[in-house]
């Protein structure tokens, strides 16, 4: 069975795996969230990590 696992992009950090071992359906319904973009995000967290970090995103891929 593939796998997927949700990835956080930055634009001035280091890129983080957040999760594995995800469906794809999971994965999916995991980055159609708004609090998953530094573009749409709402949370004083959300914020406060665009403010550290610049420009973030959650993304998936497949697991090797």
């Amino acid at each position: 069975m593939t796998t997927y696992e949700i990835v956080r992009f930055y634009q001035r950090h280091p890129n983080e795996v957040l999760q594995g071992g995800l469906t794809l359906e999971e994965a999916q319904e995991h980055c159609e969230d708004p609090e998953t973009s530094s573009g749409s995000c709402t949370s004083a967290e959300g914020k406060e990590r665009t403010a550290q970090y610049g420009a973030w995103f959650d993304g998936y891929r497949r697991e090797s």
